[in-house]
């Protein structure tokens, strides 16, 4: 009996290793069940800790304002809840040393095991939080820096603040990668796709200066393969699917012929935002109307709860599900403030909740920003989703274009500028680069193929990734940019890049969108999984089921989720069919197929080490079940997961 392929590809692999250089990105692990900091711990600390040891107070010389006040301390050992003096004290019975204080309220056992499971779970703490005072607010209005001089020729505006950011933290300038390398990455990156073994050849005979600045224009004007990988970022933006919970009862609706049409047609993004929060026509009604959940729901599940949620964080990058239930621990925002917006979307009069229990007051009709303009309380329905539409892309409203470009951002670079992403509330490490990106696409007519060129075409884009435990926050000093962070491929990108290499794509997609263009380049297209409905693959790779917005997928592979992968029969019998096609085309050539393999997955040429390798493990004349090996082998990389 043959051995299962997956055995047979580890065993490969460990002949591999030794020849191989793998981006230590990937051996970080990380529990998705890990505790949520900021509604599980942060209530407690303020509850029963932060009156004491918080804010502008640190009695007994202890702070928690910080995870490294915390854990300098001594008072927790990351990882070690029974031997953190922070759990001591708050089991302790003792009237003289127990906290809190024998006059305030006990640490209940909920909240006791809730603490421990946080210290065991490596003391999780949302990156920028802090419980001292807030000494910063993000500016509301645009503003245009001034571009620091430029270097050795390297003109693009973020190449001169980059350059002068690194001279300033005395980083040394990272190097430029290769043309094969920056050929994977921007296509990954642009179109979700894997350039073609013929692409790759063509691409670095090409003796242009200026080729990739043209490859990258050409990857942007593929209006097809440009939708149907964006369609994976704003369905999770925009809490957009094809099934999952609300379809089948007619609680939800999709907007996805809207979406798709508008990423092929390039609409500017303050267009997109104004028809997604004053919708024109139904067909792009569903993003405001949210989930429709069935039988009793908590004052924080009502649509109008949703809308004021879903606005603030799709597009100001605001966190308002803590402001939604009483005034946020973790930001300034108010409950009077997420009810304000709610009360935009309501047809009816709102009355106040505070933590699911009325408050006896109503909600009014607020926008975030009075600077910028105020709603009309009194105004019908339609005509206060207007304004809030108007408002929201008024051209003094910095807080929107900043939003979209630190997104974009982050998915070319590996983290925003302002980080996480919904945080945007927080101190930027570098405020001249988010400002200019932002000014840039509101002098581009709110163009996002504006901005991702101008980011792909930056020196800084094209130069060598570091691995992301080399640039965790320096502490109090914040993160220092060493250049672009190489991240884990997404469902989509994985699963594309392995139909590209197997022909195994499906025949047929699910999602209602028109693909083919006026000049019927749709024609014979690869289906794409961003197309598709989410399956138990898909999800193993990091999908989200978008009931709620998804603004960051995690960054790591989970050990559960890399059991799923290799034991799942889907992902197998990809792999199988595509080993059957590669068996009848390479059958007398197991060099050719060698080379096609690696030039298709890595866009490299194999090294002499894997080249023996790959040779033992193939007949001259390969078998489909040898190539079904290799393939196992090839997938299950790092450097095939990765883009890099």
């Amino acid at each position: 009996m043959r051995m299962r392929p997956q055995i047979a590809a580890i065993r490969l692999c460990l002949l591999l290793l030794p020849c191989i250089s793998l981006p230590s990105s990937t051996s970080a692990q990380v529990d998705q069940t890990a505790t949520d900091f900021a509604h599980n711990i942060v209530p407690i600390l303020q509850k029963h800790c932060v009156g004491c040891h918080g804010g502008r107070e640190a009695k007994g010389s202890f702070s928690i304002n910080t995870r490294e006040l915390l854990v300098d301390s001594g008072h927790a050992q990351p990882g070690k809840p029974d031997e953190s003096h922070l759990i001591e004290l708050v089991l302790a019975t003792d009237k003289q040393i127990q906290m809190p204080p024998a006059d305030k309220e006990r640490v209940s056992i909920a909240e006791v095991a809730a603490l421990k499971k946080w210290i065991a779970d490596d003391l999780i703490w949302d990156d920028g939080f802090s419980f001292a005072p807030v000494a910063w607010e993000p500016p509301l209005k645009p503003r245009r820096p001034e571009l620091p001089k430029a270097i050795d020729g390297r003109e693009n505006p973020i190449d001169r603040i980059l350059d002068a950011d690194l001279t300033a933290h005395d980083v040394l300038r990272p190097k430029r990668i290769d043309d094969a390398v920056f050929l994977r990455r921007v296509s990954l990156d642009l179109v979700g796709l894997l350039p073609e073994p013929e692409s790759l050849a063509t691409f670095l005979a090409d003796a242009a200066a200026d080729k990739r600045e043209k490859i990258v224009r050409q990857l942007l004007d593929d209006r097809i393969a440009y939708a149907d990988h964006w369609l994976t970022f704003f369905n999770d933006l925009l809490r957009n699917d094809y099934s999952g919970t609300g379809f089948i009862t007619g609680g939800r609706q999709q907007v996805s012929a809207w979406l798709y049409e508008a990423l092929l047609t390039n609409k500017p993004f303050d267009e997109f935002a104004r028809e997604l929060i004053a919708p024109p026509t139904s067909a792009s009604q569903g993003y405001i109307d949210g989930i429709r959940w069935r039988g009793e729901v908590s004052a924080g599940q009502t649509v109008e709860i949703q809308f004021a949620q879903s606005v603030s964080q799709s597009f100001l990058g605001i966190n308002m599900k803590c402001a939604s239930c009483h005034d946020s621990f973790i930001d300034r925002w108010k409950l009077d403030e997420a009810y304000g917006l709610a009360a935009i979307y309501a047809s009816q009069p709102m009355e106040i909740h505070r933590c699911d229990k009325p408050i006896g007051r109503q909600a009014k009709a607020q926008w975030l920003f009075p600077e910028l303009g105020a709603i009309d309380p009194a105004a019908p329905k339609e005509e206060r989703l207007r304004q809030l539409a108007a408002l929201m892309t008024h051209p003094d409203n910095g807080r929107f274009t900043r939003t979209i470009v630190n997104r974009l951002w982050y998915k070319l670079m590996g983290r925003g500028i302002v980080h996480p992403l919904d945080a945007m509330q927080s101190k930027p490490w570098n405020e001249d680069l988010l400002d200019s990106l932002a000014v840039h696409l509101q002098e581009s007519k709110y163009d996002l193929k504006s901005v991702l060129y101008l980011i792909a075409t930056s020196e800084a884009y094209q130069s060598e990734c570091v691995v992301r435990e080399q640039v965790a926050d320096a502490g109090l000093q914040g993160f220092i940019y060493r250049g672009p962070i190489s991240r884990r491929m997404t469902a989509e990108q994985f699963l594309d890049s392995v139909w590209q290499i197997t022909e195994s794509a499906p025949a047929a997609f699910d999602a209602p969108v028109v693909r083919a263009v006026v000049d019927s380049s749709g024609a014979n297209r690869m289906i794409r999984t961003s197309l598709l409905k989410s399956d138990f693959l898909m999800r193993s790779l990091g999908r989200p089921m978008r009931e709620q917005i998804v603004s960051m997928r995690p960054s790591e592979l989970t050990t559960l989720e890399a059991v799923d992968l290799t034991n799942g029969s889907t992902l197998s019998n990809y792999l199988a069919q595509g080993a059957t096609r590669l068996a009848d085309r390479w059958s007398d050539d197991r060099s050719g197929l060698i080379n096609h393999l690696t030039q298709f997955a890595l866009s490299r040429s194999p090294v002499t080490e894997e080249r023996i390798v790959l040779e033992a493990a193939l007949s001259p004349s390969p078998t489909a079940e040898e190539i079904e090996d290799i393939l196992w082998v090839i997938v299950m990389m790092p450097e095939f997961m990765l883009v890099r």
